[in-house]
């Protein structure tokens, strides 16, 4: 293992303010793993900082149990994965991976054209569809999710497509074809559990844009497709040189009046704080436009 000195204490306070990078090699793994999920990556931080007397972590025989030494992790992770890594926004963290949900599961025939999500158009040949509760959906945080969905017959895969305003948290409405494969259809209603994961089509291509009918210099709506991961935020890159966040409309489109001409450059955060940046977007009517970079696993 690489020996690594302690920093100054004005040298760790610094080292906050800088991006965390994801995952250290299986070596250090074992030492500095603090929520057991065999890696070492941005979630130990999390767990450090919420419980910086009680949690102890060893990195190179040195005992890491106080709030200082947090500096010290968070540095050691990016030592250590500096090459061929990931930029991470703690901020935008929604959920550990795999995190199961639960709640029931209904059926109805829309999602395929004129969801909420305004994913059209979506091939019945490639995935079901699935409408999501309103807590989840969150905005449209969770449109165009990849879920795996588990009732009494069978899991399957899913895509989120569309909106299930009546629903309470945990709750699903599956497509009317794909409710028999997960449970009896004549129950309607039944209890079922999911979780996310990657998108199937992202397996080798990159996050893809759609603008908005109507979007000009003036007014523009911009939505990100084809993500690995649900997208927690979007910002562009403003003529001063800083990323301005923009706000989401339910319908999934990030909309503002202060894009400008274009192209654009934009930064995009998904739900477990991997960020990705992406350059010279031309604001293209009527046609997606590929970008050139995806979230990792």
């Amino acid at each position: 293992m690489k020996k690594i000195t302690r920093f100054s204490a004005v040298l760790a306070a610094f080292l906050m303010i800088i991006p965390t990078y994801t995952t250290a090699t299986a070596e250090t793994s074992i030492l500095t793993d603090l929520n057991n999920d065999k890696m070492t990556d941005i979630f130990d931080v999390v767990e450090f900082r919420a419980n910086p007397e009680t949690t102890q972590c060893d990195i190179d025989n040195s005992s890491v149990t106080n709030k200082t030494d947090l500096n010290y992790l968070s540095r050691y992770i990016v030592r250590e994965t500096l090459e061929n890594s990931y930029i991470m926004d703690e901020s935008a963290i929604l959920e550990p991976m795999n995190t199961v949900h639960t709640g029931d599961g209904t059926f109805y025939g829309g999602g395929y054209e004129g969801g909420c999500a305004m994913l059209d158009p979506i091939s019945k040949d490639d995935c079901w569809i699935v409408a999501m509760n309103l807590a989840d959906y969150n905005t449209a945080q969770l449109a165009g999710a990849y879920i795996e969905v588990t009732g009494e017959l069978g899991t399957i895969e899913m895509f989120v497509s569309d909106l299930l305003p009546e629903g309470k948290k945990g709750d699903l409405d599956l497509y009317v074809d794909a409710f028999p494969l997960i449970a009896p259809v004549e129950k309607g209603r039944v209890p079922v559990s999911w979780h996310i994961i990657p998108l199937y089509s992202a397996e080798n291509a990159p996050v893809k844009f759609v603008f908005k009918e109507g979007s000009t210099e003036f007014w523009c709506g911009v939505q990100v497709r084809n993500h690995r991961y649900p997208i927690t935020k979007l910002e562009y890159l403003s003529k001063d040189g800083e990323f301005v966040e923009v706000p989401r409309r339910n319908y999934n489109y990030f909309e503002s009046r202060e894009y400008g001409a274009g192209p654009f450059t934009f930064r995009i955060t998904d739900i477990y704080g991997h960020v990705i940046i992406e350059e010279n977007i031309p604001l293209v009517l009527d046609e997606i436009v590929d970008g050139e970079n995806q979230f990792p696993y």
